[in-house]
């Protein structure tokens, strides 16, 4: 049985997105993408967005600092990482930039330094090669930069 999808008039539709925005800091990539599954017209995309913007509820700028805080303090993901998936957010150079430079670069290498010990105690029962692999792919894959990593492979093994 086929539903209809529902349609929301403008007024709904930014209520709507005013909760979506409320809950968590979003960026305009995402709410775009939100509008165009509520199958808003091009006018009315444009209008909910620039409210959103004037109310505060859109800002780019606190969603890419708290994007880096929570990334970097809960998932542990370095500057690479962070840079990349901010660019797949079109947030601008300027604001990743600004963003990344909220991390100390002592909390950086603390962090990077808990992470590859904690990682590299876990690899159990395999050849030192093989550790070595498993800790360098593990490491880059969480966005650290490969010198950094290299040298920590070095050094532990």
């Amino acid at each position: 049985m086929y539903l209809p999808k529902k349609t929301y008039t403008v007024d709904e539709a930014l209520a709507k997105l005013q909760r979506y925005c409320a809950y968590q800091d979003r960026c305009h990539k995402e709410v775009a993408q939100k509008l165009r599954d509520m199958q808003m017209i091009p006018q009315a995309k444009e209008q909910i967005i620039m409210t959103l913007i004037e109310e505060n509820f859109l800002n780019e700028e606190r969603f890419a600092m708290a994007f880096v805080r929570g990334k970097f303090k809960i998932k542990k993901w370095g500057r690479r990482r962070l840079t990349s998936e901010l660019k797949q957010r079109n947030i601008s150079k300027y604001l990743v930039k600004k963003a990344l430079a909220q991390i100390s670069d002592v909390e950086y290498k603390t962090t990077f330094e808990a992470l590859a010990h904690k990682k590299a105690n876990s690899l159990k029962g395999v050849s030192i090669l093989k550790k070595k692999k498993k800790l360098a792919d593990y490491l880059l894959y969480r966005g650290w930069e490969p010198h950094l990593v290299y040298e920590k492979i070095n050094q532990l093994f």
